[in-house]
């Protein structure tokens, strides 16, 4: 709780990181369903908004982790962590505070974006409990992408390298369904957008929230829910204890 204080109070005196934050989502909602949208088919009478907003959702909290990414980077930079471990505190404590706050911050990102999409248009048709369940997967999705963060903060030797990793987020949340359905895509790139963890997490809440889904009609596609929990739980468990075993390991 220590560090996760620490974090937001370096978050709260920063309010350019928050401007970030914030305006991301709405740029990206106003660029790709205004500019982008009217060009865009999905098939069908399809609305292309319905179909777009909710992969929205997704792709935003899957390029929040470049931001972890970044901030590690810096700490480590500057002999913040190397302070931090000198103390008498767990070693798992900088690295699990570190992924609490950005999951607050998580939080705060999708309440704007859904207000932006409430706004633009959009509408949940599913119930309630399936709303809830959308965004439960959302958040579940971030914080598993957190300690990819953590771990390639840790990893590179300094905040530049770390701005330069900026190019894998992008590609990552964009090979996806999260704009384009993967089987109007190469058949080689339809394969690898079908299997791309944010295509699970954005197919899944389209269908809890009611809204147009991907006909592709492949595995993964047709089990997106449980896709959707399983790519989470299995990216956890890989990089979790990668960035705890980086972290006490560092100068070493």
């Amino acid at each position: 709780m220590t560090i996760v204080r620490n974090e937001l109070t370096h978050l709260r005196r920063q309010p350019s990181n928050i401007a970030w934050q914030l305006g991301f989502p709405i740029v990206s909602v106003l660029l790709f369903v205004y500019v982008f949208g009217s060009a865009m088919e999905v098939g069908g009478e399809v609305d292309y908004r319905d179909y777009a907003l909710p992969g929205m959702f997704a792709m935003t909290m899957s390029s929040g982790f470049m931001n972890t990414a970044m901030m590690v980077a810096i700490g480590k930079e500057r002999g913040i962590l190397d302070r931090f471990r000198s103390m008498p505190m767990a070693p798992s404590a900088v690295v699990s505070g570190r992924g609490v706050s950005d999951v607050i911050g998580a939080c705060l990102d999708l309440v704007v974006l859904a207000v932006i999409a409430l706004a633009v248009g959009w509408r949940p048709d599913g119930s309630l409990i399936q709303a809830l369940s959308a965004f439960a997967l959302l958040i579940l999705l971030r914080f598993s992408l957190i300690w990819v963060g953590v771990f390639l903060g840790l990893l590179v030797p300094n905040q530049e390298a770390a701005g330069n990793l900026f190019a894998l987020a992008f590609p990552f949340g964009m090979i996806s369904s999260v704009f384009t359905p993967p089987s109007q895509m190469p058949d080689w790139l339809g394969t690898v957008a079908m299997w791309n963890p944010v295509s699970s997490t954005a197919n899944a809440i389209r269908g809890l929230f009611g809204n147009p889904m991907p006909g592709g009609g492949s595995w993964i596609e047709e089990n997106a829910l449980l896709m959707a929990v399983v790519w989470p739980i299995v990216i956890t468990l890989v990089f979790l204890p990668l960035a705890v075993r980086k972290y006490q390991n560092l100068s070493r």
